[in-house]
């Protein structure tokens, strides 16, 4: 089976004229027609918003795309926070979850208004301590429920052997220290399954935080303002695999609500969600040149990308479809790794991929890249960082964040010493 490139051989031809491989580009009419659909499908809820995890793509120019349909970001560091700030986003558009949090960082995010999602209950005095001794109006909490979250079509995971969250009595005595401290709105968050490819996980999650909800307001007496669902709705990295239809979602949501909520006069709760790979996965892709062949026990493509540009095959064994542009209907009638050129063995995009036959040249799109993608890159072997382009809905290509130089790498450095030694 195969996928569709956004991109074509024609567009990427004239594209390295400019901006040679490989590089990222992102899909602007995809990411555009995403927003709207994530938008109408939870439209019932007067208070929904969207988070978009920057950890998925941290670029300002992408973000901002989901800014302008009202969505604002879900950070987990400093600089995550900052990118937020600079983009101008009020505080109650930007949601705090981190963990092992340094006491700056909840420092800045409560001068910046920013909604604290605490990751523990011994966060508390420390977060309160850092917040000038006073802590937000707002706040909310991350629940663990223990044990293992499975759906029935067989997806499961294991949130009783995850580092994040409270316990249900820990989230009821936080919410209770928490309102004495003179906090008036809380938000329940919770994560409990990554890249899940059905409509069955959010609308599950929902009722269970739903129903806890009711117990907790219950016991505790406090308001809670939101329901966060977090990530967890993923994307179909593979060909076969069906997409998840986020209107049957949202939809299932939404039954949960009424069922739930409406009846125990919570109905005035707003949802929240902080999707990052489903909001940009599938509209950026990494392009990249085949540059070299290799013809021993196996059959190698070389190409100039490497883990450095794009991690997850590497450092999970991830899939990620491979298309070779020019040759969408070609048979694929030879089997290659494709591979790239970091000193590690783990450094390959496909393994016995069938693929059509590669001549020097080709130009490989390796797709899905939107989230995960250049945010994870790094420097080994001294690579640089590729530049980020962005495939306009005119079909113009905008450079959104240039390729690393050496001169960055050597930048903090001391750059009397070493960088000007290089003529840097």
């Amino acid at each position: 089976m195969r996928k569709t490139p956004f991109v074509t051989k024609e567009q990427v031809a004239e594209i390295v004229k400019k901006y040679p491989t490989p590089f990222h580009i992102y899909d602007e009419k995809g990411i555009r027609q995403n927003a709207e659909a994530v938008k109408k499908a939870f439209s019932w809820n007067e208070g929904f918003c969207e988070y978009f995890a920057v950890k998925a793509n941290p670029n300002p120019y992408l973000i901002r795309i989901l800014n302008e349909y009202g969505f604002g970001t879900d950070c987990s560091s400093m600089t995550e926070l900052m990118i937020s700030k600079a983009l101008d986003l009020p505080g109650e558009k930007i949601m705090f979850s981190s963990n092992e949090t340094p006491a700056a960082e909840y420092t800045y995010a409560k001068e910046i208004g920013a909604i604290i999602n605490l990751d523990d209950i011994t966060h508390i005095e420390f977060c309160e301590e850092a917040c000038g001794g006073q802590l937000p109006k707002t706040m909310s909490c991350r629940y663990n429920p223990g044990g293992v979250f499975q759906m029935s079509n067989g997806i499961m995971d294991n949130p009783g052997d995850a580092k994040y969250g409270m316990t249900k009595p820990q989230l009821k005595e936080a919410f209770t220290i928490m309102h004495q401290k003179g906090v008036e709105e809380f938000g329940i968050h919770a994560f409990l399954a990554s890249n899940t490819v059905t409509n069955e996980y959010y609308p599950k999650l929902a009722r269970e935080l739903f129903e806890l909800a009711v117990e907790v307001a219950r016991d505790t007496g406090v308001h809670i303002g939101f329901i966060n669902l977090s990530g967890g709705v993923g994307i179909p990295y593979r060909p076969d695999q069906e997409p998840n239809d986020i209107q049957v979602i949202g939809d299932g949501v939404h039954k949960a609500f009424d069922e739930v909520l409406v009846p125990a006069g919570m109905g005035d709760i707003k949802i929240f969600a902080e999707m990052g790979r489903f909001m940009m996965g599938p509209y950026g892709a990494l392009v990249t040149t085949a540059i070299h062949e290799k013809h021993t026990y196996k059959e190698y493509i070389g190409v100039d990308a490497c883990a450095v540009n794009l991690m997850r095959p590497a450092m999970y064994g991830a899939y990620h479809h491979v298309t070779v542009l020019g040759k969408e209907e070609v048979e694929p009638t030879e089997t290659y790794d494709v591979v790239g050129s970091l000193c590690e063995n783990n450094d390959k995009f496909a393994i016995d991929r069938k693929l059509p036959k590669i001549e020097m040249g080709d130009y490989l799109v390796i797709h899905d890249t939107g989230a995960h993608g250049y945010s994870m890159g790094y420097s080994y072997n001294g690579k640089l960082k590729s530049a980020e382009l962005l495939l306009k809905e005119d079909g113009s290509v905008q450079l959104i964040r240039r390729k690393e130089e050496p001169k960055d790498y050597f930048a903090t450095l001391d750059v009397t010493e070493f960088a000007s030694k290089l003529g840097l």
